[in-house]
């Protein structure tokens, strides 16, 4: 199944956000890439979870652009980018929840959707205030790469 769309796809070689509660967030570069490898049980390569843990369930995680052009709009805020949410790809046309618990494909590469990305309260800073509120129930999907391969955003 890959009945939905790639928009964007990015890679981060350190957290910003990831275990800084109570802290300042990091300075790390987000990087938009045409392309992403995706290795197995691994992650993504150059991505800051790359080997992060075995078997963790955040080795790739999917954001909608839907959504985040509906809390855009919610919020009044303009952010130039869905990467902000530092999920590494961005989709159209995909209903995220429902891949919770299933296989899926996308573009040759096999995932397994583990869990929901909850929203933290960095995506009041990243996007707005009242951002995280907004994206409870659909902050994106957290999945496990089960194949290695490569996917790109659809032209």
């Amino acid at each position: 199944m890959s009945a939905f769309t790639i928009r964007g796809l990015f890679i981060s070689p350190g957290h910003n956000f990831f275990g800084h509660h109570g802290q300042a967030a990091g300075t790390n570069p987000l990087h938009e890439v045409e392309e992403i490898e995706c290795v197995a049980g691994h992650g993504v390569r150059g991505d800051r979870f790359f080997d992060f843990k075995q078997d963790y369930k955040g080795q790739i995680t999917f954001f909608s652009s839907e959504v985040f052009a509906d809390v855009c709009r919610l919020l009044g805020a303009s952010p130039s980018s869905a990467g902000v949410t530092r999920r590494n790809v961005i989709t159209a046309g995909a209903d995220l929840n429902s891949l919770i618990g299933q296989r899926f494909s996308v573009q040759g590469v096999d995932f397994e959707g583990t869990a929901q990305c909850a929203p933290c309260c960095w995506m009041d800073h990243a996007i707005a205030p009242g951002a995280e509120k907004a994206l409870q129930g659909r902050g994106g999907l957290r999945a496990r790469i089960l194949t290695d391969g490569k996917i790109k955003v659809d032209r």
